[in-house]
């Protein structure tokens, strides 16, 4: 590694995790310190049981009817959004280890074919939602209502996506060699392995971890922070 990649995507790495984590930890621990309301604050129709709530919490934190309701086309792009979120953090846990039952199902390059198609669904999704989110911020009323800081989390955020597809449409690197950085992290040696060191997509992929530690390190502080807290928020909406 030279030492801007070991910098950003070595030593950054650790930082931007352990911000994400106490961060996270310390938003947390400032809720539990808010004074509890005296007064129910669900909002009507309130389920009568512990079955109802719980379903209603999964319906308001997973599919958003509220912004349904509110903007059609919105709730479509949110709701691909998130989707693909979870599409993304579920494919690059195979940095981590391999999906052993589909490799060995699929074969190598049967594998290869397969990640490039998922893969590359989600990274288009997200990158056409988080798009629609950014253009739509230009037209009222939602420009009347948007702040400095919901465009620098969409562009950190399409900047990551773009970064990523890259990666995935034209990078020249197979998974294990990620896997292996990835591996070289987790034993606090960070290292790239040769086929990532010398080939002209490393700069890609460190601009990638570069963003994705910014946003690691900006999501405690930001209102990215409400994607813990919204189970929180819409347990309290279905108070009896």
């Amino acid at each position: 590694m030279d030492w801007f990649s070991y910098l950003v995507a070595g030593i950054l790495v650790y930082v931007a995790v352990a911000v994400f984590l106490f961060g996270t930890a310390f938003r947390i621990y400032q809720w539990f310190r808010v004074t509890r309301s005296s007064v129910k604050l669900g909002l009507f129709p309130r389920p009568k049981s512990t079955l109802g709530r719980g379903f209603k919490l999964v319906k308001d934190s997973f599919f958003y009817p509220q912004v349904r309701e509110v903007d059609a086309a919105m709730w479509i792009f949110v709701l691909l959004l998130h989707l693909g979120g979870i599409g993304a953090f579920v494919g690059h846990l195979r940095l981590f280890n391999e999906f052993t039952l589909i490799a060995n199902a699929l074969g190598d390059e049967g594998m290869a074919q397969f990640a490039m198609w998922t893969g590359g669904t989600v990274g288009i999704v997200l990158m056409v939602s988080v798009t629609y989110l950014i253009l739509r911020r230009f037209k009222s009323p939602y420009k009347d209502l948007a702040i400095p800081e919901d465009y620098l989390l969409l562009i950190l955020v399409l900047v990551i996506l773009l970064l990523g597809n890259h990666l995935r449409f034209f990078g020249d690197i197979h998974v294990a060699e990620y896997r292996e950085y990835i591996h070289s992290l987790l034993a606090f040696s960070p290292a790239f392995p040769e086929a990532i060191a010398e080939s002209s997509t490393k700069w890609v992929l460190v601009s990638h971890v570069l963003t994705a530690n910014l946003l690691f390190i900006y999501f405690p502080f930001s209102k990215l922070i409400h994607a813990v807290g919204t189970f929180a928020g819409n347990l309290i909406r279905s108070e009896v």
